[in-house]
């Protein structure tokens, strides 16, 4: 089992909570008074800089939204309130993607870059990866974090990083098997596009020697189907990982994969809340990501609510790790579920049941609002060579069985449904109610 800090890794729950509390007390002295946002934030909520001495005192602090972070660089641009240190002292730049609202700006200065790269190496080595692997990255390089800590947590744990911007995908595929790439980050569903190219042009996967491939930017590596799909395109194992731009790359899945990622305690603390009432839920039930990071206080995030739904595992793991686990990884976002005739639906749900279908290579599905009911309306595109008629009624039966809920299942033209490579947008809601606008 590797490790990239066993002793941090393996620690007591007890000690690890007193390393987390000795640099929440750091972080809070750090920016009362320094960093505009949460000077302003928690002057407002009466805290003084010695007032969190446990994580009691921590847990009144005030909730921090996204929306605030987005008015803050709104009311000092370009970089807004948030960023704590003067301007001079940040050098790398990056914004959300913006798939929810308003990019928000972030910005890191060399130290905080160094953590950024220090939680990816807990990421890297939890899926096994040493210095003697090389590091496909198919990424486009933009103004999106993505993977560009990958790259700093690769120069850190000493491993070739291989930069696949600029290329189609049949290039990327042709690089990684001339450079022997052993492991490759991107999203899932770029993993399954790669994999699809590879079969239209009768590339064989096997002769790249790939043995892992690390997941972010989406569900869909913890979703079983979606994980059995590209393990089984590419002969090697897939590992899930949870992140954001305005908060650091947060947890990983290690090489045994009980079923969850691991959270990087020694660097954030997390928090289960009910979405509703800000409530801590019982331990192992679903409820919202409240986050805090520990290593960048150039751009801090504390008690950040991040939409996200886990459930949280506090035992220890096979691994010998006592880091806490989110079962089932990011489970959905508070926001993506619709209630459709009485029905609670999430996105990742119908997801694991259209990927048990090898004859699908891409779906969308469309949220309507037809005589003031929720309809779902599933997109399908079906491989060349498939009866599309059959391969649709089996997709519609199976969504019934999962869901007890029967949609509307069309086949889509080939090619006609978009293929991502970062992010995908395949969840619509259209509001066909007279008088109002589709969103």
């Amino acid at each position: 089992m590797q490790y990239f800090n066993q002793t941090v890794e393996t620690m007591p729950r007890e000690k690890l909570r007193d390393l987390q509390l000795e640099k929440l007390r750091g972080l809070v002295a750090q920016l009362m008074g320094r960093n505009r946002f949460y000077t302003r934030k928690w002057n407002e909520a009466g805290v003084l800089p010695g007032d969190v001495q446990s994580f009691a005192d921590f847990r009144k602090l005030p909730f921090t939204c996204k929306s605030e972070l987005v008015s803050a660089q709104e009311e000092a641009p370009p970089f807004g309130t948030n960023a704590t240190f003067p301007e001079s002292s940040y050098t790398r730049f990056h914004q959300t993607s913006g798939t929810t609202g308003v990019p928000l700006r972030v910005v890191d200065t060399p130290e905080s870059w160094e953590w950024w790269g220090t939680c990816w190496e807990y990421v890297l080595k939890g899926a096994g990866v040493t210095a003697a692997d090389r590091l496909f990255l198919p990424f486009s390089f933009g103004p999106f974090i993505g993977f560009w800590a990958a790259v700093e947590g690769a120069r850190q744990l000493g491993a070739m990083m291989i930069p696949g911007g600029g290329w189609d995908s049949l290039q990327r595929l042709e690089v990684m098997r001339d450079l022997g790439a052993t492991v490759v980050c991107c999203t899932p569903t770029y993993a399954l596009r790669l994999a699809e190219i590879a079969a239209k042009e009768k590339f064989d996967l096997r002769w790249i020697p790939v043995r892992a491939l690390i997941h972010a930017g989406e569900p869909g590596a913890n979703i079983a189907q979606t994980k059995a799909r590209i393990e089984a395109a590419w002969g090697a194992k897939c590992f899930d990982h949870a992140g954001a731009s305005e908060v650091g790359a947060h947890s990983f899945e290690c090489q045994l994969q009980p079923g969850g990622i691991h959270v990087i305690e020694s660097e954030f603390v997390a928090e289960v809340l009910d979405p509703q009432t800000g409530n801590e839920v019982p331990l192992g039930e679903t409820g919202e990501l409240v986050i805090t990071n520990l290593g960048r206080p150039g751009f801090p995030v504390v008690r950040y609510r991040t939409g996200d739904l886990v459930r949280l595992n506090l035992s220890p793991c096979e691994c010998g790790r006592t880091f806490a686990r989110f079962d089932g990884g990011l489970l959905g976002r508070s926001d993506d579920m619709v209630t459709i005739r009485g029905v609670n639906v999430y996105p990742t749900a119908i997801e694991n049941v259209i990927r048990q279908f090898a004859t699908v290579n891409e779906f969308q599905v469309t949220v309507r609002i037809v005589n003031e009911m929720q309809e779902l309306e599933v997109q399908i595109e079906v491989v060349s060579g498939n009866d599309a008629e059959h391969v649709r009624a089996r997709v519609e039966q199976a969504i019934y069985h999962a869901l007890s809920l029967r949609p509307t299942v069309k086949v889509a033209d080939p090619g006609t449904l978009a293929h991502f490579e970062m992010k995908a947008r395949r969840f619509r809601r259209l509001d066909r109610t007279p008088g109002n606008r589709s969103t």
